[in-house]
């Protein structure tokens, strides 16, 4: 018997958590600005609450369509710092999680859910404050039956997830950050998030320089006709 596509794998490799947490005070747009606006899951990909700000490791699960039992797996495995990541293939009719599997990982010390695909209980959850992110809700609830994976590379919201990346939600999205890229990446957070600050200050003082719009267009050779 074959057990492809039926594999827990028990052992990650986790990022420190103070290398995660440093990426909390930044908002995901100013992140994916410094890793070439890429790695960024897909606008379907959104917050059950738009004031959620999720940040934590990857614990990846690749689930049968409208199925969850890898989920359920995967809340038994998963530590205090951990963002469970399914991979639903985007399905939109059956629920993947619900209100009683958010409040048991919300006890067990998790930090959130990314599904690619649906869950159920909105409202409830919502009024719970732990951070989701999924492309909607359903009422018909998952078969619990597998197949499905643990721990393996995974598409979520048109990204590759691996297990253990440093995983970054908030009302714009979710952006996914390779720990061998920390460093630098949260180096050059830091530093654009100063600038932002400085350009506000310049916004309310009429000081901000957009002399670069006119030059680049006409590097671009448009023409401008009176």
């Amino acid at each position: 018997m074959s057990n492809v596509g039926f594999r827990i794998y028990t052992k990650i490799k986790r990022p420190p958590l103070e290398v995660v947490d440093a990426f909390l005070p930044y908002a995901t747009p100013n992140i994916a600005d410094n890793m070439g606006r890429a790695f960024c899951m897909d606008a379907g990909i959104k917050p059950v609450r738009e004031d959620s700000k999720l940040v934590g490791v990857a614990f990846t699960v690749r689930s049968r369509v409208k199925d969850n039992l890898m989920v359920h797996k995967a809340i038994d495995m998963a530590q205090p710092g951990d963002v469970i990541v399914i991979d639903a293939q985007g399905d939109m009719s059956n629920s993947i999680l619900g209100e009683i599997i958010v409040r048991y990982a919300a006890r067990r010390g998790l930090r959130g859910f990314i599904v690619d695909g649906t869950i159920r209980d909105w409202l409830g959850i919502k009024e719970l404050g732990f951070p989701v992110f999924s492309r909607g809700a359903v009422p018909s609830g998952p078969f619990k039956d597998g197949p499905g994976e643990i721990n393996v590379p995974i598409s979520c919201g048109g990204v590759v997830v691996n297990p253990g990346d440093i995983i970054v939600g908030d009302a714009d999205g979710v952006v996914v950050i390779p720990p061998c890229d920390a460093e630098i990446v949260l180096k050059k957070t830091r530093e654009i998030a100063q600038k932002e600050q400085l350009i506000f200050k310049q916004v309310e003082d009429l000081a901000w320089d957009r002399s670069w719009v006119d030059a680049t267009l006409k590097e671009k050779g448009c023409e401008i006709i009176e």
